[in-house]
């Protein structure tokens, strides 16, 4: 919240009039009385939600549509400048047919300062193309076509980057599954070579795509590894944060700087959270989740998206007041289409689905996800995910005392088990020994002792991969609810 009414603060105006009177224009009256409150009252947010007569999930879907809308409006308003150069650029041609040979390089050389202000390297090589032409028969023709060269090689470097940055969060996907030593391997590689390219050139901008890729290894992937290889001494993230900051306010007429710093504040989250000191990330935490949905949908390219999920169940669990989390979920992701396509994606987002199901204690609705899940995709790339899987749906079972789905479900976890080798995945095997004593015909008593003493032996800090089981306490209230 506090980073919405900082915006509206620093509105001019005639930005705040023009975005109110818009709002009132679309039928918007409740976000224009909230742009309203927030930009000419000092009220706390029980006040406004008292004046609008909404309730706090509806107040915070409003605040997160007004958020939207200020947003759009922002970058319209950056986009006008750059919008300006790329007509000038696609007007090249007119003017060297149409002006005097002085006026079109006079032209093209303001245009080539503007063109580096923003960064427009694929532009750039239109206009050194034609000044290399234009300068055919004098000695300036080969500075124009060693900058020509440049610039295309600097293109190609660009876009070689921004394939890296996806293929990356693409393999992190699968790593973050089955933990594969040679999928670690692969990252690495990619790793190396994206920070071999951005070494090639002083580019503000091959640093920022590296550095999605940098932080994100050294903080997930290998914390050994340095954040920027060819320093001579450890960079450290704070550094890398900063120096970030500094060019996203250096060039803020930049729209792709403008949408990759919430991926930043996503980073910085997550390089807080990982070093348990969460109250550092609680303003990042706040400035991601009011963009969730959007965030998970379009920003793979760039992170890995699905993490957030992991990093809200964490934040939840750690939580002494967590709040409803299923009405949470319903408000923030109202909108989201899931992507069968992006399977870790698809796993996460509903596996997320079901934790807010499970703690709200609609384990039936929770079965019913998850077998939608398992019929809707496949799984067979993924075996340690599908075992996890299917043992979280027959823990849903298991409480809904449906013994014949349970039975039929465990049959085919324990071949998988045996495909897989026991050791390989001994907190299943406990898992399941817990789900059998639940279903047996043990008094209470001792069921609660046996269900106690097995959950005991469960290690999940061996296991590298992803596992609902980390996020499931087996704690006092569901070995209750197993020991009846």
């Amino acid at each position: 919240m506090s980073k919405l009414k900082n915006i509206i603060k620093q509105l001019s105006e005639n930005d705040y009039q023009t975005i109110f009177n818009s709002l009132m224009e679309s039928s918007a009256e409740k976000s224009a009385l909230l742009l309203k409150f927030l930009k000419e009252k000092q009220l706390n947010d029980a006040k406004i939600m008292a004046e609008l007569d909404v309730n706090p999930n509806a107040y915070y879907t409003l605040r997160s549509r007004l958020n939207e809308k200020i947003e759009e409006y922002l970058v319209k308003q950056m986009e006008s400048p750059k919008t300006d150069i790329l007509k000038k650029v696609a007007s090249i041609n007119e003017i060297v047919f149409t002006k005097k040979r002085t006026i079109v390089v006079a032209t093209l050389k303001k245009l080539e300062k503007e063109l580096i202000d923003y960064d427009l390297s694929n532009e750039l090589t239109i206009v050194y193309k034609t000044l290399k032409k234009l300068h055919i028969n004098t000695p300036d023709h080969y500075h124009y076509s060693q900058l020509y060269n440049k610039h295309i090689a600097y293109t190609l470097a660009i876009d070689k980057a921004e394939d890296i940055l996806a293929d990356y969060f693409k393999k992190f996907g699968s790593y973050y599954l089955n933990a594969a030593e040679h999928t670690k391997i692969e990252l690495t590689l990619l790793f190396n070579e994206i920070n071999n390219i951005a070494r090639l050139y002083q580019s503000h901008r091959l640093f920022v795509y590296s550095s999605c890729i940098n932080l994100f290894h050294k903080i997930f992937v290998n914390p050994d590894e340095k954040i920027n290889p060819e320093e001579t001494e450890e960079v450290s993230i704070e550094d890398t944060f900063e120096k970030i900051d500094q060019i996203i306010e250096n060039y803020a007429s930049d729209t792709n700087y403008h949408h990759l710093r919430i991926v930043f504040d996503y980073l910085k989250l997550q390089y807080f959270d990982t070093r348990k000191i969460s109250k550092k990330g609680d303003k990042h935490f706040q400035d991601v989740n009011e963009y969730a949905s959007n965030f998970l949908s379009n920003y793979s390219l760039y992170t890995f998206t699905p993490q957030f999920l992991i990093s809200k169940i964490e934040r939840n669990m750690r939580s002494e007041n967590p709040g409803d989390v299923l009405e949470e979920f319903k408000t923030i992701f109202a909108d989201y289409e899931t992507e069968t396509n992006d399977l870790p994606k698809y796993i996460i987002y509903n596996f997320y689905r079901t934790y807010c199901l499970f703690t709200a204690g609609k384990h039936d609705q929770c079965a019913k996800v998850i077998n939608n899940m398992l019929n809707e995709v496949s799984l067979k790339r993924f075996p340690e995910t599908q075992l996890e899987i299917k043992t979280f749906l027959a823990l849903q079972y298991c409480l809904l005392d449906d013994f014949d789905l349970f039975n039929q479900l465990m049959n085919s976890i324990q071949r998988q088990i045996r495909l897989t080798g026991k050791k390989n995945v001994e907190h299943i095997v406990i898992v399941c020994k817990i789900l059998k004593v639940s279903l047996s015909n043990a008094a209470n008593r001792s069921k609660a002792a046996k269900i106690k003493m097995l959950s005991a032996r469960m290690n999940l800090d061996k296991v590298k991969y992803f596992t609902p089981f980390k996020y499931i306490a087996f704690k006092d209230e569901l070995l209750n609810k197993l020991s009846l």
